[in-house]
């Protein structure tokens, strides 16, 4: 999987079990190859409206296309990229195909997710290259959470709690490490405030004001820290999942779509990718190794009570968790609200 990853932001040829060789058509560097085939999500045929496909649900699930000429990677690439789409109105003609390795393909969707490159791919390249090899059940084996373990702990004073602790959590199939922030003091008698934060790098670093996400985290710690001086205690979840999970670049790309007026989640489907794509067994298995059961759970997502309690994680209690918007995040919050089912007002 490590391998495989490394090989697609570097714009390499994979081959996932029974599928053709599949080449990434954001980061290839031989821009020679060619194929008269191209791996795309349902999502993104969607929106170049190819009425001969069917789009799934969750719009991730993977579309075999044929064109009518042979494409190189300069012709491929505005298929793949919703940037390049004024520029480009007129795609294809593009005739659907059946898809025999289905689910390789969806691997294939999933790797480039986990890379964090557009997901489309020239099918069965010429020149075709060194492939990594993998199978699509080294993607599930890879995603299973019992991977993770404690990597280290140690005191860190914060300006919310100078008691916090601060723990790294690392796998070794995994270059991403998640930290977890305890505030106060750890007790089995008192169920913890918890928060589950989603890495955000423009909200909590940089103060954007598109999204909540940087107030979110100064008030659940504040909250935490509230709580550790009436003798309670709370848990942040920091993790590593940028933009929902499609990463930075690609969540960079959504805000460019933003900016020409799609929501958040028409954003993420324009470019092929999940409306969500966060690992929140992930979570349960932090809080296991920290010896927490029970939670009291800051979030106005209930997509995330589900999966802790799908988990074996017990939640006593939904602690709203909203905060005021700004000009600039109304609509972002109101897609939350209208379209994923947060409880928001």
């Amino acid at each position: 999987m490590a391998q495989a990853v490394d090989a697609l932001r570097h714009g390499w040829p994979i081959k996932l079990g029974d599928a053709p060789l599949l080449l990434p058509v954001e980061t290839a560097p031989d821009r020679t190859a060619r194929a008269d085939r191209l791996l795309i999500s349902a999502a993104r045929a969607e929106t170049l409206k190819l009425t001969n496909q069917r789009a799934a649900a969750d719009g991730h699930s993977p579309v075999l296309i044929r064109a009518a000429e042979t494409l190189d990677l300069h012709s491929a690439l505005p298929v793949a990229d919703p940037a390049l789409d004024p520029a480009n109105p007129l795609k294809g003609p593009f005739l659907a195909e059946p898809l025999p390795w289905l689910s390789a393909a969806g691997a294939a969707l999933e790797l480039a997710r986990i890379a964090g490159i557009l997901p489309a791919f020239l099918v069965d390249p010429q020149p075709a290259g060194e492939p990594a090899w993998l199978d699509a059940q080294d993607l599930e084996a890879w995603s299973d959470p019992a991977h993770l373990a404690i990597a280290t702990r140690a005191h860190l004073p914060i300006a919310a709690e100078e008691t916090a602790e601060i723990i790294a959590f690392r796998s070794a199939n995994d270059m991403r490490e998640h930290v977890a922030l305890v505030l106060g003091r750890q007790s089995l008698d008192t169920v913890p405030l918890v928060r589950l934060h989603s890495e955000c790098l423009t909200g909590d670093i940089f103060g954007s004001l598109k999204c909540d996400c940087g107030p979110q985290l100064d008030a659940a710690l504040a909250a935490m820290s509230a709580r550790a001086t009436q003798g309670g205690w709370g848990v942040l979840l920091y993790m590593r999942q940028e933009g929902r999970g499609i990463g930075l670049v690609n969540k960079l790309r959504a805000y460019r779509l933003q900016d020409e007026g799609f929501d958040t989640l028409e954003a993420n489907r324009r470019l092929g990718l999940p409306e969500e794509a966060r690992d929140f067994p992930l979570a349960a298995r932090m809080l296991d190794l920290l010896g927490v059961s029970q939670v009291r759970l800051m979030t106005n997502n209930l997509e995330k009570v589900v999966a802790l309690e799908n988990a074996g994680v017990t939640v006593t209690e939904r602690v709203p968790h909203e905060l005021p918007a700004n000009p600039h995040n109304t609509r972002y919050l109101a897609t939350k609200r209208d379209r994923a089912g947060h409880l928001l007002k």
